[in-house]
C-alpha cells in the first residue's frame, strides 16, 4: 500500500497567504524524468484532475498529486521554506537515495 505524502500546517498556511484556494487552485505536486539526478519536483499552481490524489488543508486548501507521480512521494513530507536565499516549497522525500545541490531533483 502506497502511503500518501503529507503536508505541513506552514505549506497549507503559505497556500492560503497566497490565495491559490481563492482563485481555485491547487498546488500541484508531480515527478518528471530529468534534472542532474535524474527525477526532477514540478511544484506549480494549478486546477485539480481526474486521478489526481487530493490532500485537503485545514481551511480549503489543496494539494495535488497525479498518479504516476504518487508512488515517488509515498510517505514524503511537502513543506514551506523561508531562509535567506530565497521562500519556496520542498520535499522531503525519503525515497530519495540521493539528490543534487539545489533539492529540485533526485534519484531513486
Amino acid at each position: 500500500m502506497i502511503l500518501p505524502p503529507k503536508v505541513t500546517d506552514r505549506a497549507y498556511e503559505r497556500l492560503s497567504e497566497i490565495g491559490a484556494n481563492d482563485a481555485g487552485k491547487a498546488l500541484r505536486v508531480a515527478v518528471e524524468g530529468g534534472g542532474c539526478s535524474g527525477f526532477q519536483y514540478e511544484i506549480a499552481l494549478d486546477d485539480p484532475a481526474d486521478g489526481d490524489l487530493v490532500l485537503d488543508g485545514p481551511g480549503g486548501e489543496r494539494v495535488v498529486i497525479d498518479e504516476v507521480s504518487l508512488p515517488f512521494l509515498a510517505d514524503a513530507v511537502i513543506d514551506f521554506s523561508e531562509e535567506l536565499i530565497g521562500a519556496r516549497f520542498v520535499i522531503e522525500n525519503p525515497n530519495a537515495t540521493s539528490s543534487c545541490g539545489c533539492g529540485t531533483s533526485f534519484s531513486i
